[in-house]
């Protein structure tokens, strides 16, 4: 007979295990939008780790739908092929030449990848666009940059029909235009937060590489309003490269996500701590209807 060492390492495990029942039995059914993007989606170790995580939330009970964005993978193809970019008010003017190798580096190289890497961790994925059924019809967000699109007309119903049938959908925010062969690039944050609402999904998680939506101080608020958020961005708390991200998770919750979580996907299961965890992880924004007591009660 084999002797067990019960070491310490172990007995938490197993009581981590018991203390997530609660949120496990929460999300039964949940659908959850993940954007996956920054440094994490060059790394091969942080890919697995996140599709691992996206695989477990299927094998729950689940229905996340993964969104991602491949920025630097874009800038290095138009650096390989010779394609300059020219910017306006720091944003990337997007020709037909470019727009082109946008969506050959994101419904290719990356999409797939990312489809990969759950396939390796034992789920089942299928990559597609929101070109894709007219998943996601855009039209130009600003002249000015071509086509850079937002997205006006969502039809999600491919989705809904690739969860049903046990299947993580893995979509490029690559955007089919309203005239005949028009294609838009459309921002990850953007394109996920657009299928989330359309979705009405229960969460959207926006991963990024920083911590949170941070106080005048620099510390993370792990909870906020829309109210609160509005007021940080009016006074300047809230800033540069948050808020864009912010302006997403508002109009998501406008849409009819339930709540929204800014969190950093550089930190090893960040989607799981949030999920299923008491204290969760970066900011969550929701209405203040739905607000509870704790951070970790998903309500």
């Amino acid at each position: 007979m084999r002797a067990q060492n019960m070491d310490r390492d172990w007995i938490s495990t197993a009581r981590t295990l018991s203390e997530a029942v609660p949120f496990l039995q929460r999300y039964a059914g949940a659908v959850v939008v993940v954007k996956f993007g920054g440094n994490a989606m060059g790394d091969a170790d942080a890919m697995a780790s996140f599709a691992r995580d996206i695989v477990l939330m299927k094998q729950v009970g689940m229905n996340p739908v993964v969104v991602h964005g491949g920025g630097p993978m874009i800038n290095q193809m138009l650096d390989k092929l010779g394609i300059k970019s020219e910017f306006i008010r720091g944003k990337r003017v997007t020709d037909q030449a470019t727009v082109e190798v946008v969506e050959m580096v994101l419904t290719g190289l990356v999409n797939k990848r990312i489809v990969q890497a759950i396939m390796d961790e034992g789920g089942r994925a299928v990559g597609l666009s929101g070109k894709d059924d007219d998943l996601m019809v855009a039209e130009a967000d600003d002249p000015e940059l071509g086509f850079v699109g937002r997205p006006v007309e969502m039809n999600v119903q491919v989705l809904r029909d690739l969860y049903g049938a046990g299947i993580i959908p893995v979509v490029a925010p690559v955007a089919t235009g309203m005239n005949s062969l028009e294609t838009f690039n459309v921002n990850g944050d953007t394109a996920a937060g657009a299928i989330a609402g359309a979705l009405q999904a229960d969460r959207l998680l926006l991963l990024t590489d920083v911590s949170g939506v941070k106080d005048a101080d620099g510390k993370v608020v792990t909870q906020l309003s829309p109210e609160q958020v509005r007021q940080m961005t009016q006074d300047g708390v809230i800033a540069g490269g948050m808020i864009p991200k912010t302006e997403t998770a508002l109009k998501a919750i406008e849409d009819g996500v339930r709540a929204v979580v800014i969190l950093d996907g550089r930190l090893p299961n960040a989607s799981l701590l949030e999920l299923f965890t008491e204290h969760g992880a970066g900011s969550i924004i929701r209405s203040s209807e739905s607000r509870v007591k704790t951070r970790g009660n998903a309500t």
